[in-house]
């Protein structure tokens, strides 16, 4: 079994890497903790460094509990949501878990969502945790 954690190091990706430990155990599955950004260029650096100590840190609670994992910074020039569902389908797993928070209709119509575009879009079922 293959779970994508698409994890950011907010709140709610915590609360998905807390289920995520639980389903791996039950599945004996590998995890991948992957973050996604659309350009990698100077003004991204420090965003781009917080993301890869997020990583760091949740592969490390990840193997404390003996969980086999891959961390994954994509910056592929699409979209977060179209590279994570890209890198979905190129690893071929079998659940997408990601964090939630509550928006404002407004704000889901200005900024969009990621949570969403994966539940509509994924080839594989996604798990949404708040």
């Amino acid at each position: 079994m293959k779970i994508m954690l698409c994890y950011t190091g907010s709140r709610s990706s915590h609360s998905a890497l807390k289920e995520t430990v639980k389903r791996a155990r039950a599945m004996d599955a590998q995890v991948y903790l992957v973050a996604s950004m659309e350009k990698g260029t100077e003004d991204e650096q420090k965003t781009i460094g917080q993301l890869e100590a997020a990583l760091k840190d949740a592969e490390e609670q990840l193997k404390k509990e003996n969980i086999a994992c891959e961390t994954h910074l994509l910056v592929r020039g699409m979209t977060p949501e179209e590279d994570l569902l890209a890198y979905a389908r190129e690893q071929n797993v079998d659940e997408i878990v990601i964090g939630i928070r509550k928006r404002s209709r407004m704000g889901k119509l200005l900024f969009g969502s990621t949570a969403q575009f994966l539940i509509l879009n994924a080839h594989c079922p996604v798990l949404t945790v708040k």
